[in-house]
């Protein structure tokens, strides 16, 4: 449901916005009517900052720190000490790999002095490097030039010449010998241990950079909130435009009448554009992240979180079509909980995961096992399951269709009650004359096919409907314009919805094939675990087993999960919005507060 709003209208003295929109902070329940991005150097500097230390927090969060750390004072600056030590941090962690690949070098040359190296050189008798595989190295070398073989691994030979020698596979000599090296590899994880002791400092204040950012956010929102004022009376007098429920106007007047601030006060309209606070209760809020994906609702628009509750959680149920992946995800949403950055979503994977092991159920299926063809499951339980076929189709495959007819008729029924609502009744007879002919028409089908109507009162039924829809869609689908461009718009109107409608429909049937695929691939891995066991008995072959069905159900309940968030979904957002007229282009309600 979207709340009602006030708008609230202000007029201050210029340079009195600061202070007065600090009070509106202390409120927190009024939106000022600004920009959600930055607008200028201040701000964009702000933005910055903000970003930079949330991007501190998640460094902080994420560092791996030894058990046991010494803690080591962190001076000056909470945030740019924190900062630097992260920067010198990856720089000396850089290095140290630097090292440790220049230790992999250094050791199959041995020990020797780098010094003594330099001092040859100068002298003039270099030492020259050489690699070469064993194949190529000819031992006769030894005996026309000063050359010492080194070592020999990994089928090359490794030696060094004193003087010119012109002999193959001269390498550049290691920068630093195997002590040397050591002593760097030392000497950098010494130095990387203190400053992940200084972060630790940091860490154990993280709360205190997190309270910092949480000031600069709100610093930001009132500096967009500040310079959304619009000047009046030669910049003399400042204006601002607030929203906040109809449901807090005594606590909101109350606060603003303290300001001593000249405000008006009205009801919000649709042309205000203004925010948009959904108001549902604890299963239904649960899915308003979806309608969030989509966009909220226009003021004058519907909610269509309800909507959405039940039916992406039936599509969802449909498209996993397994009892035991049900119970996972309510195990999965149940555990989640415990997750910071998953807590929020825990209660709508729960709730999905009862949903789909109660369709898993009707559908009859648990783990790939169709469950229905058990000897040992209950007659009051197998009278729910839906089995056979209708009409010579599979009965799942039927209902999957009468369920997307529902949706779309219900689509159809939301958007003329709110066109009707929103423009009258007399600008609404286009929208009328489809709502009677389609979902008319569905309604009549069905009491005529279970004999619920005598055929003579469904012939005048089917006649007088048609009358009226044929009256709405091609002579008053716009009653200020010429009748014969009416039925000329009427015309091409019912090519694309018959058109439309029809592909539509046949857009359901991926509730049916999704749940029949993931069923069918499910039990391909049960059948293939199976062969592991051979005649049975207890053999080497149930480790096989096993491994084959966890690997296997764990694949198929992956895919599973995306092919049934992403098709509910678009069952939603394309087939249900586009029928029901639902724009979705309204703004979050967003109060300034600390």
């Amino acid at each position: 449901m979207i709340t009602s709003m006030t708008k609230y209208s202000f007029i201050l003295l210029n340079g009195q916005q600061e202070g007065f929109l600090e009070k509106l902070q202390e409120i927190g329940l009024v939106d000022i009517t600004r920009s959600v991005k930055p607008v200028d150097k201040t701000s964009s500097e702000l933005l910055s900052e903000v970003e930079k230390r949330q991007g501190l927090i998640t460094a902080l969060g994420r560092l791996e720190l030894p058990e046991g750390m010494q803690e080591r004072p962190l001076k000056g600056d909470l945030t740019q000490a924190t900062e630097e030590a992260l920067s010198r941090l990856t720089e000396l962690e850089g290095q140290l790999k630097s090292a440790m690949k220049a230790e992999a070098e250094a050791a199959p040359w041995g020990n020797y002095s780098t010094e003594v190296l330099r001092k040859l050189a100068d002298a003039g008798c270099p030492i020259r490097f050489h690699i070469v595989s064993a194949k190529a190295f000819d031992p006769a070398w030894e005996a026309s030039h000063a050359l010492q073989v080194i070592s020999e691994s990994d089928g090359k030979v490794r030696f060094v010449v004193a003087g010119e020698d012109g002999l193959p596979g001269e390498v550049p000599a290691p920068k630093l010998s195997t002590p040397e090296t050591k002593k760097a590899l030392e000497d950098l994880q010494e130095q990387i241990d203190s400053l992940k002791g200084t972060l630790l400092s940091a860490r154990t204040r993280q709360g205190e950079l997190e309270a910092a950012n949480r000031e600069m956010l709100a610093d930001l929102d009132r500096y967009l909130a500040t310079v959304a004022a619009v000047p009046a009376a030669e910049n003399t007098l400042v204006t601002l435009v607030g929203y906040a429920p109809e449901e807090n106007d005594a606590a909101v007047s109350a606060a603003l009448d303290e300001t001593g601030v000249f405000y008006l006060k009205e009801a919000a309209r649709a042309e205000d554009n203004p925010p948009i606070k959904l108001k549902n209760n604890w299963f239904v809020r649960q899915f308003e992240v979806l309608t969030d994906m989509y966009g909220r609702p226009d003021y004058n628009e519907f909610d269509p979180t309800p909507y959405i509750s039940f039916f992406f959680l039936l599509f969802f149920a449909m498209c996993m079509g397994d009892a035991g992946y049900g119970l996972l995800l309510v195990i999965g949403g149940i555990l989640l909980r415990k997750v910071d950055s998953f807590k929020d979503m825990a209660p709508l994977i729960t709730i999905l995961g009862v949903g789909t092991f109660l369709v898993g159920i009707v559908m009859h299926t648990f783990f790939g096992v169709d469950i229905a063809a058990l000897p040992w499951i209950p007659g009051w339980l197998k009278a729910v399951m839906i089995t056979g076929t209708i009409a010579g189709f599979e009965a799942q495959m039927v209902l999957a269709l009468v369920i997307g007819v529902i949706h779309l008729c219900l689509a159809m029924v939301v958007k003329t009650v709110y066109a009707t609502r929103n423009n009258g009744f007399l600008e609404s007879l286009g929208t009328w004359g489809w709502t009677l002919l389609i979902v008319g028409g569905v309604i009549v089908g069905a009491l005529a096919l279970f004999s619920l109507v005598p055929p003579a009162v469904t012939k005048w039924i089917i006649i007088v409907l048609g009358i009226l829809s044929a009256l709405g869609i091609f002579l008053f689908n716009d009653i200020h314009r010429n009748p014969l461009k009416n039925i000329g718009s009427g015309l091409w109107e019912t090519y694309n919805t018959v058109t439309g409608l029809l592909g539509d429909v046949l857009s359901y049937l991926r509730l049916y094939a999704l749940g029949l695929a993931g069923g069918m691939l499910g039990k391909a891995f049960n059948d293939i675990a199976t062969m592991t066991l051979g005649d049975g008995g207890l053999t080497i072959g149930w480790i096989p087993f096993i491994i084959i069905l966890v690997i296997g159900h764990a694949l198929n309940l992956a895919m599973c999960c995306l092919g049934a968030f992403v098709h509910p979904l678009r069952l939603n957002f394309l087939e249900f919005f586009k029928n029901s007229g639902y724009d979705g282009k309204g703004r979050t309600y967003r109060p300034v507060k600390k």
